[in-house]
């Protein structure tokens, strides 16, 4: 079975989602349950999977748990949002995971990728809510562009007690076809033991109507050679990636562009590294 370690679900009627914006987005501006990903990630053989949060509101992550905990074991795992710049950042964790769902939290995530200071992580209060989220016993979603990627290391450097997760290949340019300074960005994050990154959301980073797994598998292969199979899971950023894809065809290309592994190291991408890293 696969576990699917990076997907969303909003309801437009509870929360707006407020970055839902411009045609090309059109498409997603509806409401997206667990009940519309149920048989889509049955189909692909998916059992388990990572829910992350969309917005930085503080009322999503417990609805999150909430969820979580009764989807009948299909979500395994939470990435919710916090801020991390707050005084009381330690008890507000605590909180969380006291509420109904809460030991399913696993995770923590900000929309670094939307800050305009390419260091934000690195301020002295942004470090302060990472040495929490460590403290805490979670890990930290990276969502961040190429840019950003400099700055990801050396808070990684700094945190060593904390496991930093990049999410989406940290967004390379797919559809322009460079790699640089991308990749030598992402190469020198991987270095650091405490990363790990999740093949996710590239379909959508490429040109959405044409993009063929060739087109992804220079990235794919990038990551892979950086963080090895036990540093790599598979995640659909559902329903993101139906901008570009569906559900089954993401699974498909993501089994695609791993063929070249052997049996135990598709069982890592696929399924124990998401196990082993958000504890679920």
């Amino acid at each position: 079975m696969t576990v699917d370690a990076h997907h969303h679900v909003w309801d437009l009627s509870v929360r707006d989602q407020d970055w839902i914006t411009g045609p090309a987005l059109a498409p997603l501006r509806r409401t997206f349950t667990l009940d519309d990903l149920r048989p889509e990630a049955g189909a692909a053989g998916v059992d388990r999977t990572v829910l992350v949060q969309t917005v930085t509101a503080p009322e999503e992550t417990p609805e999150l748990l909430a969820l979580a905990a009764a989807s009948d074991g299909l979500v395994a795992g939470v990435v919710g949002w916090t801020d991390l710049t707050r005084p009381d950042i330690a008890d507000e964790l605590a909180r969380l995971r006291a509420l109904p769902g809460g030991g399913r939290l696993k995770g923590i995530r900000h929309q670094v990728q939307s800050e305009p200071d390419p260091e934000w992580l690195l301020r002295p209060d942004v470090r302060r809510g990472l040495a929490a989220v460590a403290d805490a016993g979670l890990v930290h979603d990276l969502v961040v562009r190429p840019h950003q990627l400099p700055a990801c290391a050396r808070a990684a450097a700094g945190h060593p007690g904390l496991t930093f997760v990049l999410d989406h290949l940290g967004k390379p340019p797919v559809a322009s076809g460079a790699l640089e300074p991308w990749a030598g960005a992402v190469r020198t994050l991987a270095v650091l033991p405490n990363t790990v990154c999740k093949l996710s959301g590239l379909v959508t980073e490429a040109d959405p109507a044409s993009w063929t797994a060739d087109d992804l598998r220079p990235y794919a292969d990038v990551v892979l050679d950086a963080f090895g199979p036990r540093r790599l899971m598979f995640g659909s950023d559902w329903p993101v990636c139906t901008l570009a894809a569906t559900y089954g065809e993401v699974r498909a290309t993501a089994g695609e562009l791993m063929a070249g592994l052997g049996e135990d190291e598709r069982t890592e991408v696929f399924e124990a590294t998401a196990v082993r890293v958000y504890g679920l």
